[in-house]
């Protein structure tokens, strides 16, 4: 039988390995549209020219059958333009774009679900009288219209904390802003988008317990499968760790798969999976969206292996089929998993990063065990791309267990194995 050829935009060798586990890598040939060193790290994004890079490596390869990504823009951007041109499944581009423009999806949500958004205004960055004209109150957060991992978003407390960022935001903006716009542009989106000014949006402070609603939507059927809670060390903007299943009261989980059915619908996303930020705040009983992914999130797939025994890239490989994907089952080794992200909040200059044989020793000791080191030995932590506005992430550790104590217990003995030297600018702890 002759297997089905799936190109994936931004492909890795993490994730390679979880998709080839899959039961469908039976029937199903993963293949790299683009490598993720392609879109990740980069000092510019040309996307006609990785488009082009993806038409060429599907046209020499001879035959696609289905095209996916985890990854954000530009990944989650191609996917729909690929598969209109080879005329396999995939979502519209409109509907990827109403996701991904932090406004146009605002505008969106506010027609369905208006209670459960923030105050928002766009801005432009570059006019000074930005501030004044905003009618939100601080505190409130500002970030790109279009971004990804928190590049760029700062939370505002004063006027004089609002020009500052600015300043940062008006020297970077351009990085996502512009190759986005262009995608916009080219593919005719409304002009009331695509010649707007404004790059930034101020949206008024969501608070509570922060968490991540893992869906997709299929001939128009909503469906929502899973739940992973965002855990925060302190008063930090900044993850310290993910955590699945979530520990939220399932009459709060129902009321989120409500909230999504009401905008999945209203944006006209389908035959794609999507991840939805929530916030759920216990003073007021409210649920609040914070913003919609149109990809399956790869930071949760080694979790959900975990739990499930695969990944939930299963659903992404039978949406690119075509197929109606399969409900996930509990047949995983632990009941509870988590992703921690080892972070440092102050700049330096990388001198030691962990050995691969310090991280295969941890892996006996700790059956399950993943690691990934994020910084290569010798970098500035300055000269790192696309970090969140408040922090350096060094690692991620994937650990499962019984239950959160064991999570957080594996974790800190982990943490004891790993050796990372830091030279500071000023001194510091490491968190």
């Amino acid at each position: 039988m002759q297997k089905k050829q799936i190109f994936i935009v931004g492909l890795d060798p993490f994730n390679l390995e979880k998709l080839n586990r899959l039961p469908e890598s039976d029937y199903c040939d993963f293949l790299p549209a683009l490598h993720v060193s392609e879109i990740r790290g980069v000092s510019e994004y040309d996307v006609p020219a990785l488009i082009r890079l993806c038409e060429q490596r599907i046209e020499e390869h001879g035959t696609i059958d289905g095209i996916a990504s985890y990854y954000d823009f530009p990944g989650t951007v191609i996917v729909p333009i690929l598969a209109a041109k080879y005329q396999i499944p995939g979502p519209s581009l409109e509907s990827i774009l109403k996701c991904e423009n932090k406004f146009w999806s605002r505008l969106e949500q506010s027609k369905v679900i208006n209670e459960h958004i923030p105050l928002f205004k766009a801005f432009d960055p570059f006019d000074e009288t930005a501030f004044a004209d905003l009618g939100i109150l601080p505190p409130f957060w500002i970030k790109p219209i279009k971004s990804f991992r928190s590049f760029l978003a700062f939370r505002i407390n004063a006027e004089v904390q609002f020009y500052e960022c600015v300043e940062e935001i008006k020297k970077h903006i351009g990085f996502i802003a512009e190759p986005f716009n262009e995608i916009m542009e080219l593919y005719d989106m409304p002009a009331e988008f695509t010649s707007m000014k404004e790059t930034c949006i101020a949206e008024s402070l969501l608070t509570g317990h922060q968490c991540t609603l893992e869906g997709y939507v299929h001939d128009g059927r909503v469906v929502t499968y899973g739940i992973v809670d965002s855990i925060r060390e302190g008063r930090s903007s900044s993850f310290t760790r993910y955590e699945y299943p979530s520990a939220l009261p399932q009459e709060v989980q129902f009321r989120m798969a409500d909230v999504t059915r009401r905008v999945i619908a209203q944006i006209e996303l389908d035959n794609a999976p999507f991840n939805i930020e929530f916030f759920y705040d216990q003073t007021s009983d409210e649920v609040y969206l914070l913003e919609i992914n149109p990809r399956v999130s790869q930071a949760h797939t080694d979790m959900f292996e975990k739990v499930h025994g695969i990944s939930h890239l299963s659903i992404m490989v039978n949406l690119a089929l075509g197929e109606k994907p399969k409900t996930l089952g509990y047949n995983g080794e632990f009941n509870k998993a988590a992703n921690f992200m080892l972070r440092t909040y102050e700049p330096g200059q990388v001198k030691k990063v962990p050995m691969p044989e310090e991280v295969r020793l941890l892996k006996k000791f700790f059956p399950g065990l993943e690691v990934i080191i994020r910084v290569p030995e010798g970098i500035h932590l300055d000269e790192l791309q696309g970090q969140d506005s408040y922090s350096y992430e060094l690692a991620n550790i994937f650990v499962g267990g019984r239950d959160q104590r064991e999570l957080v217990e594996k974790y800190e003995k982990v943490l004891e194995g790993l050796t990372f030297d830091i030279e500071y600018d000023e001194k510091v702890h490491l968190h």
